[in-house]
């Protein structure tokens, strides 16, 4: 049973060196970019900028100019984020459509 806590420390200590100005008293609305139009339009650019990565992963092996491993990371990296930006899309649907057969 030690073993769980002793992980729990090292991860607690591990996240402290990670970031030593970050408090654990910061509320998101303090964060900058704090909103949520902000976060969903970075989630977005993100994503789109991780297909990209993976497109151009792919060419450069086509042309064999990359390393086959990060070929298929960067692939891997942009088929995981596909899948996360449907599973969204599903769920806002969902959402909508409950909405719309709330009786008024």
């Amino acid at each position: 049973m030690a073993i769980p806590a002793a992980a729990a420390a090292a991860y607690r200590a591990a996240a402290q060196m990670a970031t030593p100005a970050a408090s654990s008293a910061i509320a998101p609305a303090n964060l900058p970019g704090g909103n949520f139009s902000d976060f969903l339009s970075g989630a977005i650019k993100d994503s789109v900028n991780t297909m990209r990565a993976g497109e151009h992963a792919a060419s450069q092996q086509v042309q064999g100019k990359a390393n086959l491993v990060d070929v298929v990371q960067s692939v891997n990296a942009a088929e995981i984020t596909l899948d996360t930006v449907v599973a969204v899309r599903d769920k806002v649907v969902a959402a909508y459509q409950s909405i719309m057969n709330m009786p008024i």
